[in-house]
């Protein structure tokens, strides 16, 4: 198993906001230290576990904020892409790509949220077969 470890200026205010937008429940009681830096959180959100942290640049570890990017998109499927995706950005997320239909059956946009990290929210609309969606790529180069 695979956990994604997010890293963030603000850990608290990020999982009010995942709450509100995503749906985030809290899962582990946060370890925060003395001077309050958040050294561990948990959350889950679509049925997949999240931990989540302050960042401390002094060993490495940076928000997205902080880096000035991500390498990372996270994908969260929901049962109302056009909802969600809206109450994101009225919440404060960057659009980077708007909500569409997908030639891989999935109708879905991409956000930057108020952290840095990035996701794209989806709602399968329907199961493409393999061959279908092979072709459907091949035809967006020609």
């Amino acid at each position: 198993m695979v956990t994604a470890y997010l890293q963030f200026k603000d850990t608290a205010r990020a999982i009010d906001w995942y709450q509100t937008v995503l749906g985030a429940k809290e899962t582990r009681k946060r370890l925060v230290t003395p001077e309050g830096t958040c050294m561990n959180a948990e959350v889950e959100i679509g049925g997949s576990r999240l931990m989540l942290a302050d960042e401390m640049p002094s060993i490495g570890s940076k928000s997205p904020l902080n880096l000035g990017g991500t390498s990372v998109v996270l994908n969260l499927h929901v049962n109302d892409v056009d909802q969600v995706f809206q109450l994101a950005i009225r919440s404060g997320a960057e659009q980077i790509f708007e909500v569409a239909d997908q030639f891989y059956g999935d109708r879905a946009g991409r956000i930057c949220d108020p952290f840095g990290h990035h996701w794209i929210i989806a709602t399968r609309v329907r199961n493409v077969p393999e061959d279908e969606m092979a072709e459907a790529f091949r035809t967006m180069f020609r």
